[in-house]
C-alpha cells in the first residue's frame, strides 16, 4: 500500500477519535451540569422529594415556578398543590376522572366524566330522607338513609334535595346559571356539564326542609352533620377556607360519600379531597 495513503488513514483514524472523544467530553459534562442543576432545584425546595412520597420529578419545574409566586407556602404544601393542579388555571391541562364507578372518584375542575356516563346501582332514596324520585349509588344510599334516620332519631330533619345529575341535566343547569350571572361567578357556585360530582351518584345536597339550603349552616342539622358525617362515609366537600384548592365557593349543604375509614381520616385531618387523594392514592 502507498506509503502516503497509510499515513492518511492514520491521521484520519486520529482525528476521528480525538473528535469523538472531544463529543463525549462535552456530553458527559452537559449530563454533569444536568444534574448539578436538578440538584440546585432540589434544595431550593428543601429537599423535599426525599421527605414525602408523593413528590413528583416531571413536575420539579412547576413546583420551582409555584414556589416563586407562593414564597410563604411550605414546599410540601407546594408539591401538593402542584400536584392536584392549582398551579395553573381550573378547566386547563384536564383528563378523564380516575377511579370512575367506585367512591374513591376525583371528578373536579380538572377532572371530567364522559357525557355519556351513568353510574351503575342507582337507587332511590327513601321519601321519608329525600324530596321524591332523588338517587345514588346504592352504598352511598344506604349510608345516607342511615345517617338520616340517626339524625331524625335525634329530633333533626336531614333531606336529600340533590343528588345524581346527568350530564344533559347539568348543562341545562350550568346554561341557565351562565344567562344569570355570567360565567365568572357561574363558576364559582356550579360545575360545567361533565366536572359535577352529582354525576358520579355518590353526591348529595341536603336542608332540613325549613330552611333554604343556601342558610343550612345555621341550623341545629348542620352542626350535627360536621360533628357525625364522617361516621357515615360522608365529607363536607366544599369547605370554607379551602376555596382556592376545590374551586369552588363554600356550600355547606354539599356532601360525598367516600367510605368510613376515608371519611374519618379527612374529618380528623381537615383535608379537601383533593388534598387527600394527591397525598394517599395518586402515586
Amino acid at each position: 500500500m502507498n506509503k502516503k495513503i497509510i499515513i492518511s488513514i492514520i491521521a484520519t483514524i486520529i482525528i476521528s477519535f480525538f473528535t469523538i472523544n472531544k463529543v463525549f467530553s462535552k456530553e458527559k459534562q452537559k449530563n454533569i451540569n444536568k444534574q448539578i442543576n436538578i440538584e440546585d432545584k432540589f434544595n431550593f425546595l428543601g429537599n423535599i422529594n426525599k421527605k414525602i412520597n408523593y413528590f413528583k420529578e416531571d413536575y420539579l419545574d412547576r413546583y420551582i415556578s409555584y414556589k416563586k409566586r407562593n414564597k410563604s407556602l411550605s414546599n410540601s404544601d407546594v408539591v401538593l398543590h402542584v400536584n392536584i393542579g392549582i398551579d395553573q388555571n381550573f378547566y386547563t391541562n384536564i383528563k378523564e376522572a380516575p377511579k370512575a364507578g367506585t367512591n374513591y372518584v376525583l371528578v373536579n375542575k380538572f377532572y371530567y366524566l364522559n357525557k355519556d356516563y351513568i353510574p351503575n346501582n342507582l337507587e332511590e332514596i327513601d321519601n321519608n330522607y329525600s324530596v321524591p324520585g332523588k338517587k345514588l349509588v346504592n352504598t352511598a344510599k344506604i349510608s345516607f338513609e342511615f345517617l338520616a334516620k340517626k339524625a331524625k332519631e335525634e329530633g333533626l330533619t336531614i333531606r336529600a334535595i340533590s343528588t345524581y345529575r346527568s350530564y344533559d341535566y347539568q348543562s341545562n343547569l350550568y346554561n341557565k346559571y351562565i344567562k344569570e350571572d355570567g360565567v365568572e361567578k357561574a363558576d364559582k357556585y356550579s360545575a360545567r356539564p361533565g366536572f359535577s360530582e352529582h354525576q358520579t351518584g355518590f353526591a348529595v345536597d341536603v336542608d332540613n326542609k325549613i330552611t333554604n339550603y343556601n342558610n343550612f349552616d345555621t341550623t341545629k342539622e348542620y352542626k350535627w352533620m360536621l360533628e357525625n358525617a364522617h361516621k357515615y362515609g360522608f365529607i363536607l366537600r366544599y369547605p370554607k377556607g379551602k376555596e382556592h384548592i376545590t374551586g369552588y365557593m363554600y356550600e355547606p349543604w354539599h356532601y360525598r360519600y367516600v367510605g368510613v375509614n376515608i371519611a374519618t381520616f379527612i374529618k380528623q385531618n381537615n383535608l379537601t379531597y383533593e388534598e387527600y387523594y394527591f397525598k394517599y392514592f395518586d402515586k
